[in-house]
């Protein structure tokens, strides 16, 4: 199984694959690329079992971006178990299991701050080219 992600979507904010979350408070939540988030949106975290981090899976927090691909995240992860990337071609998965990435996935924004819906990403802007 494998799951295309668009760099650029026509719907915003948008659904994004996670490579690391930090074991600390705030925990720092790093995705695969420029994840085009506001800070004050509201995330839920999707973990499948072979990433480790259970207890984190299917939580939400208010995120505060650091750079374009990580973003700090209102969960105490310090007493978490580690975070990591499976490799299946090096047999770190059970035979037949499926792969399923880790996902972050925009549910909400604080409403004092109202941002994220009101932005019209169509056209895109120059900086984001259409391919």
């Amino acid at each position: 199984m494998s799951i295309e992600v668009l760099q650029f979507p026509t719907y915003q904010p948008a659904m994004r694959i996670v490579t690391d979350i930090t074991r600390s408070f705030p925990a720092i939540v790093t995705t695969t690329f420029d994840n085009q988030y506001l800070s004050g949106t509201i995330v839920r975290l999707y973990i499948p079992l072979y990433f480790g981090m259970q207890q984190i899976n299917q939580l939400s927090g208010t995120i505060t971006v650091i750079n374009p691909t990580q973003f700090s995240i209102d969960i105490n992860s310090t007493d978490f178990d580690l975070f990591f990337v499976p490799a299946p071609l090096l047999g770190q998965l059970p035979p037949g299991a499926q792969t399923q990435y880790a996902q972050v996935v925009p549910v909400g924004e604080i409403s004092s701050m109202l941002e994220a819906a009101t932005v019209n990403v169509l056209p895109y802007p120059l900086r984001y080219p259409r391919s």
